[in-house]
């Protein structure tokens, strides 16, 4: 199965395996009732440096369009329902997950 991401909005975690064995836990902000982040599996299909405004430090575009993981220019949001529908992470932390993970990892939300 190799390395893969599986998301909890409700506990506000990303966390990152190795096929069944956990690696990292990352805490996130996730999007807000009126813009929920979309269930489903998903694949990570490009990475954007520097993509500025509240996209933070990187940007991770996921397979569903329109959505990603990425830094945040607002680090208090994380572990709130605050985005609309992305998954934000501490920019130190998506700079870490980014240099574990390739495109075409595997991304499940739950």
């Amino acid at each position: 199965m190799g390395i893969w991401i599986h998301i909890s909005t409700s506990r506000h975690q990303l966390k990152l395996f190795d096929g069944s064995q956990l690696l990292k836990t990352y805490p996130i902000g996730v999007g807000k009732m009126v813009t929920p982040t979309p269930a489903g599996t998903y694949t990570i299909i490009n990475k954007d440096p520097n993509p500025g405004g509240p996209f933070g430090v990187l940007w991770m575009g996921l397979s569903r369009p329109h959505y990603g993981i990425h830094g945040t220019n607002d680090p208090a949001s994380i572990g709130h329902d605050v985005s609309h529908g992305c998954i934000r992470m501490q920019n130190r932390d998506v700079l870490d997950l980014s240099s574990r993970v390739t495109i075409g990892t595997g991304v499940v939300i739950q």
